[in-house]
């Protein structure tokens, strides 16, 4: 079972976010970058798009960045224990909040330099079912000139900034899919994550 101080389940409930350095295994983190970077290079990812189903469109203007999704059956090694860890991950958090989740579904995703992604919220419009937000940074020696940061707004007032979180390796970001408005800010080198959603369905819905 992952250790999760308490500040970090103390902030997710007040907040809506939180994050931290070092509940990743090192080595699992850097495994999964060598992976991301190999399917990058043999040509899985593809451009992502916002809105939902037959809605969906490529609109550079607001998102930037290609995916490459994770199925429940990935062969691959790192993808394997990625999983395990954050199905631990999953039961920890349906005990301390009774959220009554049930899958993550997470996608690689790479931002080319100059890339970012607008203010959103993660929930689609008309649904419930994303409840908890996560990310995983990727990127090795990540300096602070090079952007990309995860910014944080006040869902009380939106155009109100209170956080920015710079994608450090092995870095681990939750919040609130539903009320929590962030955005990333455009990268000046590619940027690489794992970033998924904790939810209520099952994925045959």
């Amino acid at each position: 079972m992952p250790i999760i101080p308490d500040r970090l389940l103390h902030d997710l409930e007040h907040q809506g976010w939180t994050v931290s350095d070092d509940i990743i295994p090192a080595e699992l983190a850097h495994r999964l970058l060598t992976e991301g970077k190999h399917r990058w290079e043999t040509g899985l990812f593809h451009p992502a798009r916002i809105g939902r189903s037959l809605m969906q469109q490529r609109n550079t203007d607001i998102r930037g960045d290609t995916i490459c999704w994770l199925e429940d059956t990935d062969p691959h090694p790192a993808c394997i224990d990625f999983q395990h860890w954050f199905n631990e991950l999953q039961t920890l958090l349906n005990r301390y909040f009774f959220l009554g989740l049930k899958r993550l579904e997470c996608h690689y995703a790479r931002y080319g330099s100059g890339a970012g992604y607008a203010r959103h919220i993660d929930q689609h419009r008309d649904t419930s079912y994303r409840k908890i937000s996560m990310v995983l940074y990727l990127n090795d020696s990540w300096q602070a000139g090079d952007g990309g940061e995860l910014c944080i707004y006040d869902p009380a007032g939106p155009d109100t900034e209170i956080a920015r979180i710079a994608p450090l390796m092995g870095r681990l970001a939750l919040f609130r899919a539903d009320t929590i408005p962030h955005a990333v800010l455009p990268c000046q080198r590619a940027r690489w994550s794992l970033t998924g959603w904790f939810r209520t369905d099952d994925d045959n819905l």
